[in-house]
Order: structure tokens, then sequence, then C-alpha cells
């Protein structure tokens, strides 16, 4: 009788192995969780920002910005379509600094200070077949600004060479200018005072050329300005002009180019 009770538990225990397998095969597997740490969308897909990256949270950026624009015609006199210009001569100049301090990786919060030249002269003779008016004018305007700014940096590849940026910035600006008309018989000159308000979308890129040195470039995307003109004529006249601008367009040939340092 022993021996009988013996031989069944090795049957016993195969059928409890086979019940088990059968039951782990037969149970329908479970779907594998899903990633929700996972952001679709090129924002949603970003890498993180390195300590030891010049755009990481505590650094400050720094760097200057000049743009310089000079026309000078020759000895000839230049066509037009209503007329000819005798003699022009004249430049155009700003000069800006700007700084920011990263408040978070990637975010700088900064300010923009500069100033703007504006100087020409030119003698210039129009419709001459019909009022044949001719003028020497001269106009010289000068201008100062403050920009305060939004700048996101955003870390598309992995690198710390390359990256995209989008600037939000409100500029405020003033300026004052002075026209000088001269017809051979009268001379008129003309006082302008100007306000201007503009609110703007710079996307760019941002390229490192040494360890804390970085070229950038942008172009505006969106602008919205308003402007206030004061306008004296011959200290007699006196006159006011607001108007306001919406901008959607992308002017590639008005492109910023700085040169910025990260520490």
């Amino acid at each position: 009788m022993a021996l009988k009770h013996l031989l069944l538990v090795p049957f016993f225990c195969v059928s409890v192995l086979a019940q088990t397998v059968t039951d782990s095969t037969s149970a329908p597997s479970e779907p594998p969780a899903a990633d929700s740490s996972h952001k679709g969308g090129l924002l949603g897909s970003l890498l993180p920002v390195g300590k030891d990256e010049a755009i990481a949270k505590g650094h400050i950026q720094s760097g200057a910005t000049l743009s310089l624009i000079q026309a000078q015609t020759d000895d000839d006199a230049l066509d037009v379509v209503i007329g000819e210009i005798y003699e022009a001569e004249g430049y155009s100049f700003t000069v800006e600094a700007f700084g920011g301090y990263f408040i978070r990786d990637a975010l700088a919060l900064g300010l923009r200070a500069g100033y703007s030249r504006t100087w020409y002269d030119i003698d210039f003779s129009l419709m001459e077949d019909l009022v044949d008016l001719s003028q020497h004018r001269k106009y010289v305007s000068n201008g100062f600004f403050v920009q305060p700014f939004l700048k996101n940096y955003l870390k598309v590849f992995d690198s710390k060479i390359l990256y995209f940026f989008n600037e939000t910035s409100l500029m405020v600006e003033y300026s004052y200018g002075l026209s000088q008309a001269d017809d051979g018989e009268d001379v008129s000159r003309t006082r302008n005072r100007m306000w201007t308000f503009e609110f703007g979308l710079n996307p760019g890129l941002c390229i490192m050329v040494l360890d804390r040195l970085a070229f950038e470039t942008s172009v505006g995307l969106l602008g919205l300005s308003s402007s206030i003109v004061e306008v004296e004529e011959n200290e007699k006249t006196h006159s006011e002009l607001v108007y306001n601008i919406v901008n959607f367009t992308i002017n590639l040939l008005a492109l910023d180019f700085s040169l910025v340092y990260f520490f």
C-alpha cells in the first residue's frame, strides 16, 4: 500500500505543473503601459539642458549690435521715374547693447538699449516738364530706445553648438529730427518729435563659435507698432499724427546679427 501511494506522488506533481502552464498561457496578457511622459510636437520633444551648457539656469548673457547703411551718388545725375537726383549722400546707423539673466533653463529675461542716427543731403529735381520742382533737402534725426525682452531657447538637437530661439520684446523709442528744404527762393524747416511703441516676435538661430561666445541672427516675424508724431513747420504750424502698423510679413533683407557672450 505504501508503494502505491508513493507512485501516485509523481503523477500528482505532473498534473499540477501542467495545469499551471495551461492557466498561464490561456490568461490574456495585459498591454504595456503607455509612456505618459512623452509629449508630441516640436516643443514636447525638446531635449533637456545640461548644467554645464551656456543656456542653463543662473547664467548671464551680454552682447552688442552695430548696423551701418551708407550711400553716395557719383558725379553723374541719377535718373528716376519722375525726375533726377543730381547729388545725394547719407548714412543711417544703430548701436545697441543688451544683457539677460537665465531665470530657468533655456529662458532668459533681459533688456536692450541703444542709439540711432540718420543723416542725408540730397539735391534733386522732379517733374521738370510740368512743374519743374527742384530742391536741396537736408535731414538729420537722433533716436534712443529701451527694449525689455524674453528669450526662449529651443534645444532641438543633441548638441551644445546649435540652438533655435524666439525673442519676445516690447520697444519704447523716442526720436527727434530736423528737415530743411531750399528751392532757391524760400527755405522751410520742419521739426518732428516721435514716440514709438513696438511689440514683436523674433525667431532666430544661435551658433556657439567658442565655449562661451556665440553668433546669433534673427528676423522679425510679427510686429505691432504705434507711433505718435508731433510736427512743427517754420516754428508756426503745429500738427500731430498718430498711426498704427500691424506687420505679419518676414523681411529677409532686415536680418539682425549679434555677438553674444555667456558667463
